[in-house]
């Protein structure tokens, strides 16, 4: 099993720090099982033959930087094996990776993680509301990237915040089909000439809706293509740490003075919403020994059909049933004849002329709780 370490703020290589160099040489110095989160925006390997052109014959901005650029198809495979490889290493095993592309490279890249043993979750399309035009009227214009999301594993317990995506998209579950705006305006960063300084900066909305989904606070998120530095603004906004690899000094130089201009959001700015399902578990019993039902009090159903009374041990006995005892659910489904019951729902407890659902009182009893939960992630 791969040695599972907390990387410290200080150590070589540690969180909150951009790694200089190749990114394959730079993950083979971290620590096994490092991160708990990977986004990976590698080279595209656009294969240009000739610089692009509008119809006026002015030349495109468009990616024609050395690091996008191999020999061939073979080279390019080997190369994404090799990052995608020490990428896994670090990952840890409930991790999740994202990696972007276009209908260039984001095949062959698929095919890389599945043959490596990542397990695929999604493929997101990425529709940008502002995309650049196709000048030479022979193709569809190039309107979307692709993300995929993977898992480390098939059986990766892997984060994801369903239901705080979807309270954000209206109380509407989030789709695969995200449409942002490109970077463009303030935030796209220029030379000293005036030019992009990245050619594939992306925007930072981006970044915030992919943490937001499958991070939590205080997770490590790696980056091994760091460029301007995008991802960790992200993070640190959001409060979660990030490592960052770069090689290029133009790029590194841009990403450590954005960090440095970014401020943390408040602790109680970046917390989710729960999913239904993680609220901390809460035994009937426990409900006794906080004093918020006595033995010896009486239960009902909603429509006083049914009467229960609850014993010292967190147990019922049903009212003028002979024989008829057990759990808040057992004793539930029995009295109706019925397979199961939710003795949650079923059972009220009379407050004044009023009945109230024991999920009520469940629900008070987390309260306290609720900051001490460790309840593993979900799937």
């Amino acid at each position: 099993m791969a040695e599972r370490r907390t990387l410290s703020a200080d150590a070589p290589g540690g969180r909150d720090q951009i790694l200089e160099g190749d990114c394959v040489e730079c993950m083979r110095r971290l620590p096994a099982a490092c991160a708990d989160m990977v986004f990976a925006d590698p080279p595209y390997n656009l294969q240009l033959e000739r610089p692009l052109t509008r119809p006026n014959n002015s030349r495109v901005d468009g990616v024609a930087e050395a690091w996008d650029q191999f020999e061939n198809f073979a080279a390019y495979d080997a190369f994404s094996r090799a990052w995608l490889t020490e990428a896994r290493r670090v990952l840890k095993p409930h991790g999740t990776i994202w990696v972007m592309g276009s209908y260039h490279n984001i095949f062959r890249l698929g095919t890389c993680l599945m043959d490596l043993g990542y397990w695929l979750l999604n493929d997101i399309v990425w529709r940008k509301t502002n995309p650049m035009p196709h000048f030479r009227a022979r193709r569809f214009a190039n309107a979307h990237e692709t993300l995929i999301w993977a898992a480390h594993s098939k059986k990766a317990r892997y984060v994801f915040h369903y239901h705080a995506l979807k309270t954000g998209n209206e109380d509407v579950q989030m789709r695969s089909d995200w449409q942002l705006p490109i970077c463009a305006g303030k935030e796209r960063l220029k030379d000293d000439a005036g030019r992009k300084l990245h050619p594939t900066q992306k925007p930072e909305a981006l970044l915030h809706r992919v943490l937001l989904a499958s991070t939590r606070v205080g997770d490590v998120v790696l980056d091994p293509f760091f460029g301007t530095g995008t991802t960790g603004v992200a993070a640190r906004r959001l409060r979660r740490h990030y490592i960052g690899i770069e090689q290029h000094a133009p790029y590194l130089e841009a990403a450590r003075a954005r960090l440095s201009a970014v401020t943390p959001l408040a602790r109680a700015d970046v917390e989710q919403m729960a999913a239904p399902g993680d609220a901390p578990r809460i035994a009937f019993g426990q409900l006794l020994e906080r004093g918020m039902i006595r033995p010896g009090t009486r239960l009902f159903d909603k429509a006083r059909r049914y009467q229960a009374r609850v014993r010292a041990d967190g147990s019922l006995s049903a009212e003028g049933v002979e024989g008829v005892e057990g759990s808040i659910h057992k004793v539930g489904a029995q009295l109706q004849d019925a397979a199961s019951c939710n003795g949650w729902t079923f059972w009220h407890v009379a407050q004044g002329r009023d009945l109230v659902p024991l999920d009520d009182l469940r629900a008070r009893a987390r309260v306290p709780a609720e900051s001490e939960s460790t309840r593993p992630p979900r799937r």
